[in-house]
Formats: structure tokens, C-alpha cells, sequence
């Protein structure tokens, strides 16, 4: 009965409000920008070769540990589960999703930047504080730190170690009453331990870790989809006709291509939601652009790329997507008959290591709403509790049900969005005039520096007097 009351309200959410939502918002913000997602290609490249100065985190850093979020089990897991589900027209709302949701990324990111907080080992922030500082308003924030912490702490963890056990399920010694649980215990032992260092490890981990997995994962995706390339215009013409299927779309709306397309790119790229704010904060540069800018790119990396590239993988593997494939099956299958044995051994390897550093990100944000919960960082007995506590979530979640664990992420991310896009709606006019004030120092051959004074910004800040 509670998955099947979980289902509706998960349906309700994304049949109706969130699609009106996030389609709105991106389209706006990326009008007002005039396209800025693709119009400044080149200074989001730039911006992410930034260095600075001393110890503090750079903007490589910071895209790094948003990505490690993005760019993780979803998009493996995620992306097999919305084309088994949706069909082939999922991919194209996926791409849509990500286009319009990169300039939904850039405001909000730029708005981290903007409001972010001076602390003793450099800066933070995100939603939560650009909501308490333009305003007034700490329920409200309190109200998004606890969606943050139910949907990465709680949601995202338990999805991501269940999607890494099932990886395993394609194996003679997995058996589906104990297995789980025991790769459920050594994945929450290690991520405990790894936790014991504290949030600049985590930042270290995953900045080395995510270009390794991305980039190879990517290649062996596109080695299949090669091998297969004569089947691929056939491919792209079944995504875009049925992504446009009228028929088949409104006939069952609740699982159609547009809200399995929507809901797993959005569970993806994050754009909008109001998570990859949280690691915006803590870059070091001298505009906030810069930082929104650099979100950008890491939209286009998870979905254009990593998404594209389990999508075609899939897809050219003359496989055709079931319901009762649904999720790592789905891939396993497919790389098994593009690359023999190996392609099964690497999708797992592959997954253990998108799962721990979506893990390790989602717990950098967690962090962060905990600091701002407590208005500091908590004692080190407390930080350890907590970490423990979130060690537990991971185990659990690995034998639990696919189905309750995709409902429960996909509403604690809802809610995120229901506040953080209207929020970020009201607060874009400052973005805007920064993104301004950002390219007329460009065009004036300058290195863009940011005043808070030049954008007419009328709330306190700890930075750009």
C-alpha cells in the first residue's frame, strides 16, 4: 500500500506541476540569457581552467564534485530504465531537459556565487542561504535543507547502492536474498571510511576519479556504438518519431517517453533542482558567471555525453528495450553482445565507481545543508553520527525495491525543484544583470571582476564589496 500511494503522488508531481515547472523556468532563463548555454561555449571552457590562488577549491574542483553527483548511476541505470519504460522517444526529453534546463543551471549557480558565505576554509552556500539572505526567510530554507538531505542523504544514496548490487545480479554467485546485502555492507563500510577525512578529501577523490570513469566509459560506449553504426540512422529516426508520438504520449501520459524522458534526465543532470548550487559556493573566482558557467558545462557533460552514450550503447545493440529489462539488465545485455564477456565485467567496474562518487557528492551536499541547519559546522561526535547514520542508508538501500526507491528519490527531488526554481525565478534579474556586467568587462578586453555594487544588488554579502 505505501509504494502504491508513493506511485500516485510521484505521478500527480510529475504529470502536472514539475513539467510545467522546469519546461518554464528553462525556457525562460534561457530567452533572458539569449542562449547563453551555447552562446558562451568558449568562456565556459575558459572558466574552467581557472586556477586559484592559494589552497582555496577552483572551479574544476567545484565541476568536479557537482559531476560526481550528475555524472553517476543514473545515467547508467537511469538512462536503461526510462528507454525500457518510455522507448525510444525518452532519449530526445532527456536532451530537451538538459538544453533548457542548462540555463536554469547557470542562474543558479551564478546565485550561489552572488549570496555565498565567507567561512574559515574558504566559502559555501547555495539555495538555502540565497534564500535566508535575499529573503528573510529561514523556514523556508530550513524547509529545502530537509528536502536536500531527505533526497541525497536518504533518496539518491539508497537508489545508487541498490543500482550498483543489481549490476552484480548477471552473476552465477549473486543470490537475491543475501547478495544485496552483503555488497550493501561493504559499499557503506567503505564510503564510511572514506567520509573520516572530511569534505576536502572528498573534493580530492572525486576530482581525479570522475575525468578516469567518465572518459572511459564514454569511449567503450562509443566503441559499441561504432561496431554498430550502420543501424544508427534507423536509431535517431525512432527516437524523434516517437518522442512526438501524440497518440501514444496523451493514451498513458504516466508512462509515456515525455515524463520517463523528463524525470530520469532531471534525476541526472540535477538542472534546477537546486544541488549543484551547493558546490558552485565553494569555487574561488572573481566572478560569479564564471561559476555559472562552468554548471553549464556539467549539464552538457552528464547528458549530452554520458546519458547520449548508455542511450546509443542500448540502442545499437540490436536489443530491443522490455519492461522486464528495465535498469542494469538492460546494459548488461547490450554490452555483452557488443564486446562478449568483457562488457559485463566493465559495466560493474564502471558502476562501482559512478556509485561511490555519486555517494561521496550527495554527502558533500548533505554536509553542507548541515552546517547550515545547525548555523555551523557541527562537533566532530555529531558529524560522525551523522555519517554513520548515512553509512546505514546505504546499506539498506541496497535490498530494497527498485520501484519504492525510484518514487521516494524522484519526490524528495520534486520538492527541491518546487521551491528552488521559483525562488531562483525572482532572484534571476540579479543573475542577469551580472551575466551583463560579466560580458561588457570581456568585451572591453578586461578579466571580468564582480561588484556587488554594479548590479544594483540590494542585499547584504559576505563577498564582492
Amino acid at each position: 500500500m505505501l509504494e502504491n500511494i508513493i506511485a500516485a503522488i510521484n505521478d500527480a508531481l510529475y504529470s502536472y506541476l514539475l513539467i510545467i515547472i522546469l519546461i518554464a523556468g528553462g525556457l525562460f532563463f534561457t530567452v533572458k540569457t539569449k542562449f547563453v548555454q551555447f552562446r558562451l561555449l568558449g568562456e565556459q571552457i575558459r572558466s574552467v581552467m581557472e586556477k586559484p590562488d592559494g589552497n582555496s577549491v577552483s572551479s574544476f574542483q567545484a565541476l568536479m564534485v557537482s559531476t560526481a553527483s550528475r555524472v553517476g548511476t543514473g545515467n547508467i541505470i537511469g538512462v536503461s530504465t526510462a528507454i525500457c519504460l518510455g522507448g525510444y522517444g525518452s532519449v530526445f526529453w532527456m536532451w530537451l531537459i538538459a538544453i533548457i534546463g542548462a540555463a536554469s543551471a547557470f542562474v543558479e549557480s551564478t546565485l550561489a556565487q552572488i549570496y555565498k558565505k565567507r567561512g574559515t576554509e574558504g566559502s559555501y552556500g547555495g539555495p538555502a542561504y540565497y534564500i535566508e539572505s535575499a529573503f528573510k526567510n529561514r523556514p523556508l530554507a530550513l524547509i529545502f535543507s530537509i528536502f536536500l538531505i531527505l533526497t541525497y542523504g536518504f533518496g539518491f544514496n539508497m537508489l545508487a547502492s541498490y543500482n550498483l548490487q543489481s549490476t552484480s545480479s548477471g552473476y552465477n554467485f549473486y543470490n537475491k536474498d543475501i547478495s544485496p546485502w552483503i555488497i550493501g555492507l561493504i559499499l557503506a563500510i567503505i564510503v564510511g571510511y572514506c567520509l573520516i577525512g572530511g569534505g576536502k578529501r572528498i573534493i580530492k577523490v572525486t576530482s581525479w576519479l570522475v575525468p578516469i570513469m567518465g572518459i572511459a566509459y564514454i569511449l567503450v560506449a562509443l566503441l559499441a556504438t561504432v561496431i554498430n553504426a550502420p543501424i544508427l540512422p534507423q536509431i535517431i529516426k525512432n527516437i524523434f518519431t516517437q518522442a512526438f508520438d501524440l497518440k501514444a504520449i496523451f493514451g498513458g501520459f504516466s508512462g509515456s517517453c515525455v515524463l520517463y524522458g523528463i524525470k530520469r534526465g532531471l534525476f541526472s543532470n540535477e538542472a534546477g533542482v537546486g544541488s549543484a548550487p551547493n558546490a558552485s559556493a565553494s569555487a574561488e573566482v572573481e566572478h560569479p558567471v564564471r561559476q555559472g558557467l562552468v554548471q553549464v558545462l556539467s549539464v552538457f557533460i552528464d547528458t549530452i555525453l554520458v546519458c547520449s552514450a548508455t542511450a546509443f550503447l542500448c540502442l545499437s545493440s540490436g536489443i530491443e528495450p522490455a519492461p522486464e529489462l528495465s535498469g542494469a539488465p538492460y546494459v548488461q545485455l547490450a554490452l555483452r553482445e557488443n564486446l562478449g564477456e568483457f562488457g559485463p565485467i566493465f559495466i560493474t567496474i564502471a558502476m562501482i565507481l559512478f556509485a561511490f562518487t555519486t555517494l561521496l557528492g550527495n554527502i558533500f551536499y548533505v554536509d553542507q545543508c548541515i552546517n547550515f541547519i545547525f548555523r555551523k559546522v557541527p562537533t566532530k561526535k555529531v558529524i560522525l553520527i551523522i555519517h554513520i547514520l548515512l553509512s546505514v542508508v546505504i546499506f539498506i538501500g541496497a535490498g530494497l525495491s527498485a520501484d519504492l526507491l525510484w518514487n521516494i528519490a524522484d519526490i524528495t527531488m520534486g520538492g527541491m525543484t518546487i521551491i528552488n526554481i521559483p525562488v531562483i525565478l525572482i532572484l534571476s534579474k540579479y543573475a542577469f544583470r551580472a551575466l551583463k556586467d560579466y560580458e561588457i568587462q570581456r568585451k572591453q578586453g578586461k578579466q571580468p571582476v564582480f561588484k556587488a555594487k554594479n548590479i544594483d544588488l540590494p542585499h547584504k554579502t559576505d563577498y564582492w564589496n
